[in-house]
């Protein structure tokens, strides 16, 4: 689960710098200045981008047994401006402590018996 939320954290960050950036330097560059080599540049690696963020949050959130309100919600923060930072803290915060659970109740192994006569 470790990988997994880095592997997250990772494309959220990246995501979100994505959109910000097509939001706050190349929609004002498109729509004043009539300049559109940003929103395509930028538009073009968010929209693929995201598509991987959201293969990375649905791996993450089957590892974390996250219901799929929670994933839809993750999901739509990677269209909102700076909501995906909010969404990757909140993430990570629910990982860590799942992490943190575990690390301090490990789970017993398991003991199979070998009954010679079946």
């Amino acid at each position: 689960m470790r990988n997994a939320l880095i592997r997250y954290r990772v494309m959220a960050y990246v995501v979100g710098v994505l959109l910000i950036v097509l939001t706050c330097v190349g929609m004002p560059l498109k729509y004043v200045w009539g300049n559109d080599s940003v929103v395509t540049a930028t538009g073009i690696a968010h929209g693929w981008l995201y598509m991987l963020l959201i293969i990375t949050a649905i791996d993450l959130g089957r590892r974390a047994r996250w219901s799929w309100l929670r994933l839809l919600l993750i999901a739509l923060a990677g269209t909102v401006p700076f909501v995906t930072f909010v969404a990757e803290h909140y993430a990570t915060k629910d990982v860590k402590a799942k992490l943190a659970e575990d690390a301090a109740h490990p789970a017993e192994p398991e003991i199979v018996s070998v009954d010679p006569q079946h």
